[in-house]
């Protein structure tokens, strides 16, 4: 008897675990409506890693004519993207990653910090399975360091050789980069700014699943990741940013609030110290996730243009 309640016992610990894998496969991977971003303490802006510069960045891409260009991942994916040429740039071009349940349109308050600061082109990609772009998950930046690269080869073809090419990132967007700067890169890529990247995705998950769920990692992380690699292909283990910026030779410049209680400002240390190539870090005090610019824009500018402006010319 007791070896039938043994095994009813097992088959429903792992219905459960089951339901638990698919059911944060749907909350934190599935392409769907986020809605628990909006109801969290700490992100109350809407859209996601916004802040009072959505509404700057809103205005000032509403002016722009942008171009609306395209490209087929290598898994084969329609993704759609925005280019802003500049008159100024002789090939400097920046492509600039938004963060997770947002577009690239997003993302027009650091645009025109290039544009009209540095006079650079600027790109604002859709990542998959956002905005405008096919796809039905979230890569949390894993596959699309791939996506990303493909940027950067649009790029050069548009822009040419001479192309001059700056990554920035914020939140999710600045995971993608570091990720992304763990890649064979072309010489033309010469910079990478991270704002708000985490360390990697379990380790974000882990820490969003305590503090939303007041669950612990083991075994739900492992479950949702199982789940993950059977839908979209990727295990959360192997989506670290924190291993490639080991393997990173571009200059990267890292920047996080301290206050920032969505990606904990401990993991900025880990990524810092890790980091193999040239770096800098710009600590902004008192400011929450993704809203570095908006606390302190002059420094946040003046950071941000003297570190690019140091290897691209």
């Amino acid at each position: 008897m007791w070896l039938i309640v043994m095994a009813a016992v097992l088959v429903i610990a792992a219905a459960a675990l089951s339901y638990a894998g698919f059911f944060f496969y749907g909350v934190a991977i599935k392409r769907a409506p986020k809605a628990f971003l909006v109801s969290s303490p700490d992100l109350k802006v809407d859209p996601p890693v916004a802040g009072a510069s959505w509404g700057e960045g809103a205005e000032w891409v509403a002016r722009q004519h942008f171009r609306d260009v395209q490209l087929f991942s290598e898994d084969g994916l329609e993704l759609k993207g925005y280019f802003l040429a500049s008159e100024q740039a002789a090939g400097r071009t920046a492509v600039i990653a938004h963060g997770y349940s947002g577009k690239g349109k997003d993302m027009g308050a650091i645009a025109k910090m290039y544009y009209e600061h540095l006079g650079y082109n600027v790109l604002l990609p859709d990542a998959r399975g956002h905005g405008q772009s096919a796809g039905g998950y979230i890569g949390f930046g894993w596959p699309e360091r791939h996506d990303m690269v493909k940027w950067i080869e649009w790029v050069l073809e548009e822009t040419g050789q001479q192309a001059q090419i700056t990554l920035h990132g914020v939140s999710m967007g600045g995971a993608t980069v570091l990720m992304t700067a763990g890649e064979q890169l072309p010489v033309q890529v010469k910079a990478v700014v991270e704002d708000c990247g985490y360390s990697s995705v379990r380790a974000q998950l882990s820490y969003q699943l305590r503090r939303m769920y007041r669950l612990p990692a083991f075994p739900f992380v492992q479950c949702a990741s199982l789940v993950t690699r059977i839908k979209a292909d990727y295990f959360f283990g192997e989506a670290s940013a924190l291993k490639q910026v080991r393997k990173a030779k571009v200059p990267i410049l890292f920047i996080h609030g301290d206050a920032d209680k969505f990606v904990p400002f401990f993991m900025m240390e880990e990524l810092y110290e890790a980091c193999s190539a040239p770096k800098e870090k710009l600590i902004v005090h008192g400011a929450g996730h993704g809203l570095a610019y908006d606390t302190d824009k002059a420094g946040y500018v003046a950071k941000v243009s003297g570190f690019v402006e140091r290897y691209v010319h």
